[in-house]
């Protein structure tokens, strides 16, 4: 996947527009596994959501598989994974996997097949009748991520998925979607506040401004895999937290600077 000289402005001309992004450029490579992480406001799902042709940019190139995002798009070459899990109450855990395959005229069969075998990855398959409101929140997004990979996308985009989880729980889901990244192959870009989480689950670390969002640095996260909770206890892991958090840092005294120079 490639980014090319993005930028992105809402609103009008002048003092009323909003500069979100700013020549953002990023290759990233299939099966890698991107964190995005910044200040609030910084541009982040606004980023992921033009990988997901959810909006479009300003200026610049978004390039998925080689394609422009919205053909990519088109052929569903990737899955979303939301903060809330957007399940339909009314249709049961199999039925929600089996909705992008059902857009996409998989014959019934074949829908209820792949729907069981993706909650069998996600260790659901026991729920497969059961209605969202009968799962946890932690539940319902291992339901998420099922039915975003029921199509089997090249790429998963995933929009602070953890955010309303409990400490305990977003650990836990942070193990189960490592261990499915190492069963799908898929490559991951996923957006998050955290540290520690990024750290954690990420191959590299995108560490961006205040907005407007520009890229200001990119940490390599070495630690090996697969990771586990006696990862968390590791050395290097300390290190690379705070490698990413003394860019963070950096970006915020630069920007601290600049305001003070031009005020």
């Amino acid at each position: 996947m490639q980014l090319t000289d993005i930028n992105k402005t809402f609103g009008g001309r002048g003092a009323d527009a909003v500069h979100a992004l700013k020549d953002i450029n990023l290759s990233i490579k299939s099966n890698e596994f991107i964190s995005l992480i910044g200040p609030s406001g910084c541009g982040k799902s606004t980023l992921l959501r033009l990988v997901g042709d959810l909006i479009t940019p300003s200026a610049g190139d978004v390039r998925v598989n080689g394609k422009p995002a919205h053909e990519a798009r088109l052929k569903r070459e990737y899955g979303m994974v939301f903060q809330q899990a957007t399940l339909m109450e009314w249709r049961t855990i199999r039925q929600n996997v089996e909705l992008p395959l059902e857009v996409m005229a998989w014959s019934a069969d074949k829908r209820q097949a792949r729907a069981r075998q993706m909650l069998d990855l996600v260790h659901l398959a026991e729920f497969e009748r059961h209605y969202p409101w009968q799962l946890s929140g932690g539940m319902q997004q291992r339901v998420a991520i099922a039915r975003a990979l029921a199509f089997e996308p090249a790429l998963l985009l995933m929009d602070e998925p953890f955010g309303a989880l409990d400490e305990m729980t977003r650990e836990r889901m942070q193990l189960e979607v490592l261990r499915i990244w190492s069963q799908t192959h898929t490559t991951v870009i996923f957006v998050t506040h955290s540290i520690p989480e990024a750290v954690f689950l990420s191959t590299r670390v995108v560490v961006m401004s205040a907005r407007p969002g520009r890229i200001s640095a990119i940490v390599d996260v070495d630690l090996p895999q697969p990771r586990n909770f006696e990862t968390r206890e590791d050395p290097r892991f300390f290190e690379k937290i705070t490698e990413v958090r003394e860019a963070l840092r950096r970006d915020e005294a630069r920007g601290a600077a600049l305001r003070a120079a031009t005020s």
